[in-house]
């Protein structure tokens, strides 16, 4: 898989991964299991720089890619 995010576009991915996956850890919520597919997408593909979306799209943040 090719990079195709950028630094801060995969830190902001990560940081809201984490914050998504702390609400959905610590408190009963309406959409728990959407709180959570979210977070885990958002964490997954911070942590690779790969995202699946931008593929499809042609979009690319990532500029010494």
């Amino acid at each position: 898989m090719e990079r195709n995010e950028g630094t801060l576009d995969r830190a902001l991915r990560i940081v809201i991964g984490m914050a998504l996956l702390g609400v959905w850890a610590g408190m009963d919520v309406p959409y728990e299991t959407m709180l959570l597919i979210v977070g885990l997408v958002s964490l997954v593909t911070g942590l690779t720089g790969f995202c699946a979306l931008y593929k499809i799209l042609g979009i690319s943040t990532c500029k010494e890619c």
